[in-house]
Order: structure tokens, then sequence, then C-alpha cells
């Protein structure tokens, strides 16, 4: 249950993937396999049927199985001895299957499940975070009820049913706390801290108003009782924590270099030796700082980058028109990916942009929550954005907001909706295959929409949206800019802190030096580093897939389509850059 399947951007809520079911099958199946790939496929159904859903109720909602909806994650240290057992037998029958003895597409759904088995393991055994992070059972539990409340697929009645019976093992959550947790990093004691307040008046105030609708009067007392409890021991917690917990929180967040290799290689399919990757990330971080320089130059020279920098901060709309601004971007994204060819877009449905959910406010600026893979009656999928406290002071705020500068929304926009994550999930609908349904690569969900910001620009969004403002296309520019700067500070710092050559405070002056970004955030992205190691996905997917476009190109010449490339690219689902690579190249050339 701690080992949280790939969401879309920064999404602490569990968001199950679907995958394209062409991934390997570009030519047919020798039919000699044809037996052991059946084999492999009823092996693969065990596996999510006896371990998968069973184990993981929230993501099961999330995915659309509702069969689990009045079950929560054991997150007792029984539970994940019995879930350690678990893994390992898996691991010895499937890694039975010779990959030799399968067609290509189903050894990479082997691939996938094994990484999935191995990753799980080395989270809780080595990583350890039901022991480290007490973030994890407070926001967890969040999830687990926002899963149920956040989209309509059964009546409001039924709904809260498995809410109750949701609520009801929430307490027993927080007791297997106070067994689990020993010596935290401060770090993640302060972060959990942080987030209970939030948590608190999210059961208090956003999940009742969810079902004003259920009118039952049984069942609404129920509920009364039970999410009384919930508030009550989330408040005992969060007294506990500040008591007892903080004080003697003097743990170590870092993975240390082994296991960031080992979890990079089960994550991503990514063996490159860290140094190596610092060294890539810190080219591709220099060509940038470069080119804003440059721009900036352009916009005026009489300023130096910093201080354009900062007037392109200072052009934000107030926080209370914030989400609307998101909203109005939609009709120019889509119009110039339509008129330019840049991807065919599935459906004509837009996402519903509304404020970030309270459990994930500390450590994201903004998200895309898509529904389930198999989630037959609620379709909705919603743009997060964060609104900054109404009780922040005016500095802060104005820090806070520095982030989302008009140009920046744009690049936003880009990144989670159109073309970025929000199309990719669109294209999701006609999987068959459920290895690759459930299963994938951050380095494929970020990478994919991090490139989009880019690609978008070299295309000629700019020009498109304001073809008369030569001004304003450079600072579009420059926001995408000092989006893609802000992944490339995410990339040292994640592969830095982990392995002990970059304090905290180190990694903020980095954020706000190296990445161009305000202290207030070079400070929330240093907290998501210390618990989301790996966030240099980013731009390491990034560099992927332009690589292989480069490639791809190179290969076709003149016969290269980029509205092709990049439907044929969704076909493949959300695999690693490694196993798209090789479909689409069939060669096994390096992806950096």
């Amino acid at each position: 249950m701690f080992n949280r399947p790939i969401v879309a951007h920064f999404v602490i809520a569990v968001s199950a993937l679907a995958a394209c079911c062409n991934l390997y099958a570009l030519e047919p199946a020798p039919a000699a396999s044809a037996t052991v790939d059946q084999t492999f496929s009823k092996l693969a159904d065990e596996f999510f049927d006896t371990y998968y859903f069973p184990t993981n109720p929230t993501t099961a909602t999330q995915t659309g199985i509702h069969d689990y909806d009045a079950k929560l994650e054991d997150y007792s240290r029984a539970g994940i001895d019995r879930e350690v057992a678990a893994l390992k037998n898996w691991d010895t029958r499937i890694s039975a299957i010779a990959p030799a003895t399968l067609d290509e597409y189903t050894q990479g759904d082997r691939d996938l499940v094994l990484n999935h088995i191995h990753s799980t393991l080395l989270t809780l055994q080595t990583i350890r975070p039901w022991e480290k992070n007490p973030d994890n059972y407070s926001s967890g539990i969040a999830n687990s009820a926002f899963v149920i409340m956040e989209r309509k697929f059964a009546p409001p009645a039924d709904r809260l049913r498995s809410l109750i019976a949701r609520e009801k093992q929430m307490p027993a959550v927080l007791e297997a706390a106070h067994a689990n947790l020993k010596n935290p990093p401060k770090i993640y004691t302060e972060i959990a801290l942080e987030q209970l307040p939030g948590l608190i008046n999210f059961f208090r105030k956003d999940v009742p108003s969810a079902f004003a609708d259920a009118n039952d009067p049984a069942l609404r007392q129920q509920f009364s009782e039970s999410n009384a409890a919930v508030i009550k021991a989330l408040g005992d917690y969060q007294a506990w924590l500040k008591k007892d917990v903080l004080p003697a929180s003097h743990g170590d967040f870092r993975l240390g270099a082994d296991t960031y290799r080992k979890k990079l290689e089960y994550d991503e399919m990514v063996d490159t030796p860290l140094d190596r990757l610092v060294t890539i990330d810190m080219q591709n971080m220099r060509r940038n700082q470069a080119e804003f320089a440059r721009i900036a130059k352009e916009v005026d020279p009489k300023k130096t980058p910093r201080q354009v920098l900062a007037e392109l901060a200072a052009d934000h709309p107030a926080p209370t028109k914030l989400l609307d601004a998101f909203r109005a971007t939609f009709d120019g994204l889509i119009a110039f990916i339509k008129a330019k060819h840049i991807i065919t877009i599935p459906s004509d449905v837009r996402p519903i942009v509304e404020e970030t959910p309270p459990f994930m406010r500390a450590t994201t600026f903004a998200s895309m929550d898509t529904p389930g893979s198999y989630e037959k009656s609620a379709a909705e999928a919603y743009f997060n954005v964060t609104l900054p406290d109404p009780s922040w002071s005016r500095q802060r705020t104005d820090e806070f907001m520095a982030q989302f500068s008009y140009p920046v929304i744009s690049a936003i926009a880009s990144h989670e909706a159109y073309p970025g994550h929000y199309i990719q999930f669109l294209w999701m609908h006609k999987i068959h295959d459920r290895v690759r349904k459930l299963l994938g690569a951050n380095t494929n969900v970020e990478g994919w929409a991090h490139y989009c910001e880019q690609m978008m620009l070299d295309e000629g969004l700019a020009q498109s949206l304001y073809p008369n403002d030569p001004r304003q296309q450079k600072l579009l520019r420059l926001g995408q800019l000092q989006d893609a700067l802000l992944r490339n500070a995410r990339f040292v710092v994640g592969i830095k802190m982990h392995t002990g050559q970059m304090t905290m405070d180190q990694a903020v002056d980095f954020f706000v030096k190296e990445g161009y970004q305000s202290r207030a955030v070079g400070t929330v992205e240093t907290k998501r580093g210390t618990s989301d190691p790996t966030y240099l996905y980013y731009t390491l997917g990034k560099l992927q897939i332009l690589k292989l476009r480069a490639d791809l190109e190179a290969k076709q010449g003149k016969a290269f389509n980029l509205e092709q490339f990049h439907n044929d690219f969704m076909r493949q689902g959300f695999a690693p850059i490694k196993i798209v690579r090789h479909a689409m190249l069939h060669d096994d050339s390096p992806t950096l």
C-alpha cells in the first residue's frame, strides 16, 4: 500500500495507468509461443485478482474496480510482512517463465510485472516508508476517502456505505502508525504536521458536503459517527506527532546511491550511472540557461535575466482568478493542435479545473487526475491547481503566485492537458491488455508532458496565440524555459540529496540560483524531493523522447511526420521509453 501507482504529474492520489495493446505486437507473434503467452496472461490475471487489487483497495477504487470499495489497506506490520511474502512468491512464479519463450509483446508484460514486484519489495524492505513517513498514514486514509467521494460511479447512498466501511477502519491505521514509526526524518514529520490541518478540515467539511444528497437518516447517522471518529483520530494523531514524534525525529530520508540506482532501474528501466545522468542534465540545464539569457536580452537589453524573470513572475492573475486563467487556455491550445496537426485528439470532452485536494497541497502545485482505466460510470478528469492559503501574508502569497505567471500558465496547461497528460489519457480508452492498463513508467508519463511544453512552442504556439505581439511570444518561451529549469533542478537535487552530496538548504539554493525559482517554490520542491527521490523523470523522459524522435526522423527522412510520430508514441501506452523505443525503432539502441 506504500508503493503507489504512477499518476499524472505530482499527484499523490492513486490513479491506475492505461497502456496500449500493440506495444510489442508490431509483428505477428510466433505460433509456437502462443500457449506460453496464454499461460503468462492467466498468471498475470491471477496476480491482479489475488494480490494487486485485494492488497490495494484504494487503487482498485480509483482504477474503476469497485469490488473492494468497502476495504482499506492493511497498514499493520503483520500486513506488510504478508505482502512481502506474497510478492516474493509472485517473483518466483513469474520469473519461472523464461522470457525467450514469449513473444515480444508478452515479454514486455513480464518485464513490467517483475519490475513492479521488485520496486514494491524495494519500497517495503529497504526504503520502508511505513517506518519512516507519518504522512503515509494520515494522507493515505484521506486519499482512500477521496476516491470514494471524487467521482459519482454509484448512487450517493451506495458510495456513502462504502465510505462508512472505510472510515470505520481508519482509526486502526493511525494506531498502526504508533506501532510502526521509528525515528522518522524530521522533514517527514514536519510535512505530515503541515498537511494535517487540511486533512482534518477535509473530513470535517468536504467529505460531508460531497454526500449531501444521501438522504437516508439512518445512513447519515452512521456516517456522522464514523466521520467524527476519523476526525478525532486525526486530531489525536496530530497531537502525538507534535508532542512525541517530532522531537524524536532524527532519521535520514536519503536513499543512498545503491538503492537509488535500483529504484531507477525497476521504475524506469534506466541503468545509466548516476554521475553520467547528472552530467547529461547539467549540460541541458546550461543550454536552457543560455537560451533564457539570450531571449531575456531581446525582451529588455537594459535588464539582467534575473530582472526580466522578476518581471515575468509579477505578471500573474489574482489568486481568485487563477482557475479561470487555466480554463481560458484550452481554446487556444486545442485550436493550435488541430491547425498544426500536432496529434489526434480522441475526444472533445474537456477536463474539469478545480482546486487541489487538501492532502496534496503541501507538495504539489498542479496535477491531472484522470479516471481509472476500468471506470465505466464516472469519466470526469480533474485538472487540479493549488491556490495560496488565504491566511498567508501578502509576501508569501506573491512568492507562491510567482510560479503562475501568464506565460507559465500556458506551459502548465500544455503539460497537464493539451497535449500532455489529458490527451495521453484519452488515447488509453481502447486498451485491452490488463498489464498495460495498470503498470507503466513516469519517464513516459511525465516525460511526454514535459516534452509537450517545449514541442508546442517549437511548432509555433506563441506566434499562434500572440500573432502581433513579439514581446509576449518571447515571454511565453521564457516561461517554458523557467519550467524546464525547474525540472533540470529536480534532476540534480533528487540524485544529490539522496546520495549525500547536497543538503536540503543547498537544494533550496540550487532551485533558486540554478532553477530560476522563488525561494518559496524551491522550499516546496525540496520537500517533495525528500520523498519523491526520482523526480528527475520529467527531464529524463523528455530527453529520451527527443532522442527517439531525432533517431526516428533520421531513419525515416522525408517520410517522417510529426503527428504520426506522436500518435504512434501514444499507441505505445505508458511503458518505459526503453520498451517504446524498441517497438518504434526495432532495435536496442541507447535511450540517452
